[in-house]
Protein backbone atom coordinates (compact mmCIF):
# COMPACT_ATOMS: atom_id res chain seq x y z
CA UNK A 1 0.00 0.00 0.00
CA UNK A 2 1.35 3.26 -0.85
CA UNK A 3 2.28 5.24 2.08
CA UNK A 4 1.82 9.00 2.64
CA UNK A 5 3.53 9.64 5.52
CA UNK A 6 5.94 12.65 4.36
CA UNK A 7 8.59 14.36 7.11
CA UNK A 8 6.07 16.80 7.76
CA UNK A 9 4.04 14.33 8.86
CA UNK A 10 7.02 13.19 11.32
CA UNK A 11 7.51 17.06 12.04
CA UNK A 12 3.95 17.36 13.51
CA UNK A 13 3.52 13.89 14.43
CA UNK A 14 0.08 13.44 12.27
CA UNK A 15 -0.35 10.11 10.38
CA UNK A 16 -1.86 11.46 6.78
CA UNK A 17 -0.40 15.22 4.84
CA UNK A 18 -4.03 16.24 5.55
CA UNK A 19 -4.56 20.04 7.40
CA UNK A 20 -8.28 20.90 7.88
CA UNK A 21 -7.44 24.95 7.16
CA UNK A 22 -8.14 27.35 10.31
CA UNK A 23 -11.14 28.91 9.14
CA UNK A 24 -12.54 31.69 11.12
CA UNK A 25 -16.27 31.66 12.53
CA UNK A 26 -16.21 28.16 10.70
CA UNK A 27 -14.00 26.03 12.42
CA UNK A 28 -15.12 24.11 15.91
CA UNK A 29 -13.44 21.73 18.42
CA UNK A 30 -15.74 19.18 16.67
CA UNK A 31 -14.30 19.36 13.30
CA UNK A 32 -10.65 19.83 14.72
CA UNK A 33 -10.95 15.99 16.76
CA UNK A 34 -12.88 14.73 13.63
CA UNK A 35 -9.92 15.76 11.52
CA UNK A 36 -6.93 14.79 13.96
CA UNK A 37 -8.52 11.60 15.27
CA UNK A 38 -8.67 10.54 11.48
CA UNK A 39 -5.19 11.15 11.51
CA UNK A 40 -4.96 14.69 9.89
CA UNK A 41 -4.01 17.83 11.44
CA UNK A 42 -7.57 19.63 13.08
CA UNK A 43 -7.43 23.59 13.29
CA UNK A 44 -9.27 26.08 15.02
CA UNK A 45 -9.26 29.60 13.33
CA UNK A 46 -9.36 31.87 16.32
CA UNK A 47 -8.86 34.84 14.41
CA UNK A 48 -11.83 36.65 16.03
CA UNK A 49 -11.78 34.47 19.22
CA UNK A 50 -11.20 36.31 22.77
CA UNK A 51 -8.94 34.67 24.29
CA UNK A 52 -10.96 33.27 27.47
CA UNK A 53 -13.42 31.46 24.44
CA UNK A 54 -9.48 30.22 22.92
CA UNK A 55 -8.72 28.71 26.12
CA UNK A 56 -12.18 26.80 26.26
CA UNK A 57 -11.94 25.73 22.48
CA UNK A 58 -7.85 24.51 23.25
CA UNK A 59 -9.71 22.64 26.78
CA UNK A 60 -12.75 20.93 24.39
CA UNK A 61 -10.42 19.43 21.96
CA UNK A 62 -7.88 18.36 24.52
CA UNK A 63 -10.76 16.54 26.71
CA UNK A 64 -11.47 14.82 23.42
CA UNK A 65 -8.32 13.84 22.01
CA UNK A 66 -4.63 13.44 22.51
CA UNK A 67 -3.53 13.73 18.69
CA UNK A 68 -1.74 17.34 17.75
CA UNK A 69 -4.34 20.05 16.91
CA UNK A 70 -3.76 23.61 14.86
CA UNK A 71 -4.33 27.17 16.66
CA UNK A 72 -4.16 30.15 14.07
CA UNK A 73 -4.46 33.72 14.25
CA UNK A 74 -4.48 36.32 12.02
CA UNK A 75 -1.73 38.71 12.32
CA UNK A 76 -3.19 41.75 10.74
CA UNK A 77 -1.95 45.37 12.31
CA UNK A 78 -4.09 46.47 14.97
CA UNK A 79 -6.58 48.54 13.86
CA UNK A 80 -7.67 52.26 14.61
CA UNK A 81 -11.35 53.85 13.83
CA UNK A 82 -11.38 55.44 10.23
CA UNK A 83 -12.27 58.92 10.34
CA UNK A 84 -15.64 59.48 10.79
CA UNK A 85 -16.44 60.85 7.27
CA UNK A 86 -15.29 57.96 5.73
CA UNK A 87 -17.72 55.66 8.55
CA UNK A 88 -20.67 57.86 7.06
CA UNK A 89 -19.60 57.52 3.52
CA UNK A 90 -19.45 53.41 3.93
CA UNK A 91 -22.77 53.53 5.80
CA UNK A 92 -24.47 54.79 3.27
CA UNK A 93 -23.28 53.00 1.19
CA UNK A 94 -24.87 50.37 2.77
CA UNK A 95 -28.25 51.84 3.37
CA UNK A 96 -30.03 49.94 1.35
CA UNK A 97 -29.05 46.35 1.95
CA UNK A 98 -29.34 47.52 5.59
CA UNK A 99 -33.16 48.95 5.73
CA UNK A 100 -34.07 45.61 3.83
CA UNK A 101 -33.61 43.49 6.59
CA UNK A 102 -34.53 46.47 9.24
CA UNK A 103 -31.63 46.74 10.74
CA UNK A 104 -31.30 49.74 12.02
CA UNK A 105 -28.68 52.37 10.30
CA UNK A 106 -25.29 53.37 12.80
CA UNK A 107 -24.42 56.87 13.07
CA UNK A 108 -20.86 55.23 12.53
CA UNK A 109 -18.81 52.42 13.06
CA UNK A 110 -16.67 52.41 16.73
CA UNK A 111 -14.08 50.07 17.91
CA UNK A 112 -13.34 47.67 18.70
CA UNK A 113 -13.07 45.73 15.60
CA UNK A 114 -10.97 42.78 16.70
CA UNK A 115 -9.74 41.12 19.78
CA UNK A 116 -6.39 42.29 20.84
CA UNK A 117 -3.60 40.13 19.22
CA UNK A 118 -1.17 40.63 22.23
CA UNK A 119 -3.97 39.00 24.52
CA UNK A 120 -4.58 36.29 21.93
CA UNK A 121 -1.08 35.31 21.66
CA UNK A 122 -0.58 35.08 25.33
CA UNK A 123 -3.41 32.84 25.23
CA UNK A 124 -1.70 30.72 22.94
CA UNK A 125 1.60 30.62 24.83
CA UNK A 126 -0.98 29.58 27.66
CA UNK A 127 -2.79 26.60 25.49
CA UNK A 128 0.60 25.40 23.90
CA UNK A 129 -1.27 23.67 21.08
CA UNK A 130 1.25 21.53 19.26
CA UNK A 131 0.95 23.69 16.16
CA UNK A 132 -0.03 27.95 16.02
CA UNK A 133 -0.35 29.37 12.43
CA UNK A 134 -0.22 32.30 11.38
CA UNK A 135 -2.31 34.51 8.36
CA UNK A 136 -1.96 38.15 6.69
CA UNK A 137 1.34 39.40 8.53
CA UNK A 138 3.96 38.33 11.23
CA UNK A 139 3.77 38.64 15.27
CA UNK A 140 7.24 40.11 16.42
CA UNK A 141 10.39 37.86 16.84
CA UNK A 142 10.51 37.99 20.62
CA UNK A 143 6.76 36.42 20.76
CA UNK A 144 8.07 34.34 18.13
CA UNK A 145 10.82 33.14 19.49
CA UNK A 146 8.70 32.23 23.29
CA UNK A 147 6.48 30.36 20.89
CA UNK A 148 8.92 28.08 19.48
CA UNK A 149 10.83 27.68 23.08
CA UNK A 150 7.45 26.46 24.36
CA UNK A 151 8.09 23.76 21.93
CA UNK A 152 5.24 24.49 19.49
CA UNK A 153 5.56 23.64 15.77
CA UNK A 154 5.04 27.38 13.73
CA UNK A 155 3.65 27.71 10.54
CA UNK A 156 2.62 30.56 8.70
CA UNK A 157 0.83 31.40 4.88
CA UNK A 158 2.68 33.00 2.31
CA UNK A 159 1.29 33.92 -1.34
CA UNK A 160 4.18 34.63 -3.25
CA UNK A 161 8.02 33.22 -3.09
CA UNK A 162 9.16 36.29 -1.25
CA UNK A 163 6.91 35.86 1.40
CA UNK A 164 8.33 32.69 1.95
CA UNK A 165 11.49 32.99 2.05
CA UNK A 166 10.65 36.00 4.47
CA UNK A 167 8.87 34.15 6.64
CA UNK A 168 11.81 31.05 6.79
CA UNK A 169 14.09 33.82 7.61
CA UNK A 170 12.03 34.59 10.70
CA UNK A 171 12.36 30.86 11.65
CA UNK A 172 8.82 29.39 10.34
CA UNK A 173 8.80 25.47 10.88
CA UNK A 174 6.73 24.96 7.14
CA UNK A 175 4.93 27.63 4.96
CA UNK A 176 1.72 27.55 3.49
CA UNK A 177 1.55 28.27 0.07
CA UNK A 178 -1.63 29.69 -0.35
CA UNK A 179 -2.78 29.67 -4.38
CA UNK A 180 -4.81 32.28 -6.08
CA UNK A 181 -7.25 29.73 -6.08
CA UNK A 182 -8.10 29.71 -2.03
CA UNK A 183 -11.01 30.65 -0.59
CA UNK A 184 -11.45 33.19 2.67
CA UNK A 185 -9.37 35.70 3.21
CA UNK A 186 -6.18 36.38 0.95
CA UNK A 187 -2.79 36.11 2.99
CA UNK A 188 -0.94 38.55 1.30
CA UNK A 189 1.19 41.07 3.53
CA UNK A 190 4.15 42.01 1.36
CA UNK A 191 3.37 44.06 -1.49
CA UNK A 192 -0.29 44.58 -3.37
CA UNK A 193 -2.70 41.76 -3.21
CA UNK A 194 -3.43 42.07 -6.88
CA UNK A 195 0.65 40.89 -7.52
CA UNK A 196 0.29 37.38 -5.41
CA UNK A 197 -2.49 35.81 -7.23
CA UNK A 198 0.10 32.90 -8.69
CA UNK A 199 -2.28 29.62 -8.84
CA UNK A 200 -1.82 26.84 -6.30
CA UNK A 201 0.47 24.64 -8.56
CA UNK A 202 2.80 27.19 -9.69
CA UNK A 203 3.51 28.65 -6.43
CA UNK A 204 3.57 25.43 -4.86
CA UNK A 205 6.66 24.28 -6.74
CA UNK A 206 7.81 27.79 -6.78
CA UNK A 207 8.56 27.82 -2.98
CA UNK A 208 9.49 24.60 -2.74
CA UNK A 209 12.52 25.27 -4.97
CA UNK A 210 12.86 28.86 -3.08
CA UNK A 211 12.99 27.56 0.65
CA UNK A 212 14.71 24.71 2.98
CA UNK A 213 11.49 24.42 5.48
CA UNK A 214 8.62 21.78 4.14
CA UNK A 215 5.96 23.39 2.34
CA UNK A 216 1.84 22.86 2.80
CA UNK A 217 0.22 23.14 -0.26
CA UNK A 218 -3.58 25.35 -0.30
CA UNK A 219 -5.98 26.42 -2.85
CA UNK A 220 -7.96 24.85 -4.99
CA UNK A 221 -7.82 20.84 -3.23
CA UNK A 222 -10.49 19.44 -2.90
CA UNK A 223 -9.81 15.30 -3.71
CA UNK A 224 -7.04 13.02 -3.49
CA UNK A 225 -6.34 13.75 -6.96
CA UNK A 226 -5.16 17.47 -5.95
CA UNK A 227 -3.79 16.31 -3.04
CA UNK A 228 -0.94 13.98 -5.44
CA UNK A 229 -0.97 16.28 -7.20
CA UNK A 230 0.72 19.05 -4.95
CA UNK A 231 2.80 15.82 -2.77
CA UNK A 232 3.97 15.66 -7.15
CA UNK A 233 5.29 18.94 -6.63
CA UNK A 234 6.72 19.05 -3.75
CA UNK A 235 4.82 20.01 -1.36
CA UNK A 236 4.52 17.38 1.89
CA UNK A 237 0.88 18.13 2.89
CA UNK A 238 -2.51 19.56 1.31
CA UNK A 239 -4.44 22.49 3.75
CA UNK A 240 -8.17 21.90 2.58
CA UNK A 241 -10.84 24.60 3.71
CA UNK A 242 -13.75 24.82 1.71
CA UNK A 243 -14.05 20.78 1.35
CA UNK A 244 -14.64 21.12 5.27
CA UNK A 245 -17.34 23.85 5.13
CA UNK A 246 -19.70 21.45 4.38
CA UNK A 247 -19.15 19.28 6.64
CA UNK A 248 -21.79 18.33 9.62
CA UNK A 249 -19.14 19.64 12.33
CA UNK A 250 -18.65 23.19 10.84
CA UNK A 251 -20.29 25.73 11.99
CA UNK A 252 -20.81 27.48 8.65
CA UNK A 253 -24.79 27.86 8.60
CA UNK A 254 -27.22 26.59 6.04
CA UNK A 255 -26.87 29.21 3.68
CA UNK A 256 -23.32 28.99 3.32
CA UNK A 257 -23.13 25.47 2.68
CA UNK A 258 -25.96 25.55 0.27
CA UNK A 259 -24.07 28.20 -1.41
CA UNK A 260 -21.00 26.19 -2.15
CA UNK A 261 -22.47 22.98 -3.27
CA UNK A 262 -25.00 24.57 -5.39
CA UNK A 263 -21.92 25.66 -7.44
CA UNK A 264 -21.65 24.66 -10.69
CA UNK A 265 -17.72 25.33 -11.49
CA UNK A 266 -16.23 28.15 -10.73
CA UNK A 267 -18.90 30.94 -8.96
CA UNK A 268 -16.51 32.81 -6.51
CA UNK A 269 -15.12 36.18 -6.58
CA UNK A 270 -12.26 38.24 -4.89
CA UNK A 271 -14.26 41.02 -2.76
CA UNK A 272 -13.19 43.65 0.26
CA UNK A 273 -16.82 44.38 0.42
CA UNK A 274 -17.65 42.43 2.90
CA UNK A 275 -14.51 42.55 5.50
CA UNK A 276 -11.95 45.29 3.73
CA UNK A 277 -9.42 42.56 3.43
CA UNK A 278 -9.70 40.89 -0.55
CA UNK A 279 -11.11 37.04 0.18
CA UNK A 280 -12.82 35.04 -2.22
CA UNK A 281 -16.37 33.54 -1.75
CA UNK A 282 -19.15 32.96 -3.75
CA UNK A 283 -20.37 35.73 -6.12
CA UNK A 284 -24.35 36.98 -4.28
CA UNK A 285 -26.15 40.38 -4.71
CA UNK A 286 -23.56 42.16 -2.24
CA UNK A 287 -20.51 41.44 -4.10
CA UNK A 288 -21.85 42.23 -7.61
CA UNK A 289 -23.62 45.35 -5.91
CA UNK A 290 -20.46 46.57 -4.59
CA UNK A 291 -18.55 46.03 -7.47
CA UNK A 292 -21.25 47.66 -9.91
CA UNK A 293 -21.55 50.56 -7.77
CA UNK A 294 -17.70 51.06 -6.76
CA UNK A 295 -18.70 51.15 -2.73
CA UNK A 296 -16.50 53.11 -0.34
CA UNK A 297 -15.18 50.73 2.44
CA UNK A 298 -13.89 51.13 5.45
CA UNK A 299 -10.36 49.21 6.34
CA UNK A 300 -10.22 45.61 7.42
CA UNK A 301 -11.73 45.14 10.13
CA UNK A 302 -13.77 47.75 10.50
CA UNK A 303 -15.61 47.10 7.48
CA UNK A 304 -16.30 43.64 8.85
CA UNK A 305 -17.65 44.65 11.72
CA UNK A 306 -20.21 47.17 9.67
CA UNK A 307 -21.51 43.95 7.44
CA UNK A 308 -22.20 41.66 10.55
CA UNK A 309 -25.34 42.56 11.25
CA UNK A 310 -26.39 42.15 7.45
CA UNK A 311 -24.17 39.02 7.37
CA UNK A 312 -26.16 37.39 9.85
CA UNK A 313 -29.65 38.49 9.21
CA UNK A 314 -29.14 37.21 5.59
CA UNK A 315 -27.84 33.73 7.12
CA UNK A 316 -31.33 33.94 9.57
CA UNK A 317 -33.49 34.81 6.86
CA UNK A 318 -31.61 31.26 4.94
CA UNK A 319 -30.63 33.62 2.08
CA UNK A 320 -26.81 34.00 1.01
CA UNK A 321 -27.50 37.24 -0.87
CA UNK A 322 -25.77 38.84 1.61
CA UNK A 323 -23.84 36.57 3.50
CA UNK A 324 -20.06 36.32 2.89
CA UNK A 325 -19.79 32.20 1.85
CA UNK A 326 -16.22 32.10 1.72
CA UNK A 327 -15.38 29.33 -0.92
CA UNK A 328 -12.01 28.23 -2.94
CA UNK A 329 -12.62 27.79 -7.07
CA UNK A 330 -13.46 24.43 -6.84
CA UNK A 331 -16.24 24.45 -4.50
CA UNK A 332 -18.44 22.51 -6.76
CA UNK A 333 -16.14 19.35 -5.92
CA UNK A 334 -17.01 19.54 -2.01
CA UNK A 335 -18.89 16.07 -0.49
CA UNK A 336 -20.93 17.03 2.24
CA UNK A 337 -19.81 14.03 4.57
CA UNK A 338 -18.78 13.98 8.30
CA UNK A 339 -14.91 15.34 8.75
CA UNK A 340 -13.78 11.37 9.91
CA UNK A 341 -15.11 10.02 7.04
CA UNK A 342 -13.93 12.52 4.57
CA UNK A 343 -10.53 12.52 5.62
CA UNK A 344 -10.27 8.32 5.23
CA UNK A 345 -11.81 9.30 1.71
CA UNK A 346 -9.23 11.32 0.87
CA UNK A 347 -6.58 9.13 1.75
CA UNK A 348 -8.15 6.23 -0.33
CA UNK A 349 -8.29 9.00 -3.48
CA UNK A 350 -4.89 9.95 -2.96
CA UNK A 351 -3.16 6.51 -2.54
CA UNK A 352 -5.15 5.69 -5.52
CA UNK A 353 -4.50 8.41 -7.76
CA UNK A 354 -0.52 7.84 -6.68
CA UNK A 355 -0.68 4.32 -7.85
CA UNK A 356 -3.22 5.37 -11.29
CA UNK A 357 -0.31 7.11 -11.79
CA UNK A 358 2.38 4.68 -12.27
CA UNK A 359 0.17 2.32 -14.23
CA UNK A 360 -0.05 5.29 -16.52
CA UNK A 361 3.65 6.08 -16.73
CA UNK A 362 5.38 2.30 -16.69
Amino acid sequence: MTTLRTPLCELLNIEVPIIQAPMASTSTPDLAVAVSEAGGLGSLGHAYTQPDAMRAEAAAVRARTTRPFNVNLFAAPQPVEPPLPQQVEAIGAMRPALEQYGIAIPPRVPPPYAPELDRQLEAVCDVRPPVFTIHLGEIPPAMLERIRGLGIRLGSAATSVREARYLEGLGADFIIAQGGEAGGHRGTFLGPWEQAMTGTLALVRQIVRAVRVPVVAAGGIMDGAGIAAVLALGAQAAQLGTAFVVCPESAAPDVHRKAIVAMDGDETTITRAFSGKPARGVRNRFTEAAERETWPLLPFPAQGKLTAPLRQASAKAGSADFYSAWSGQAGSLARPLPAADLVRLLVDETREAIDRLRRVVT
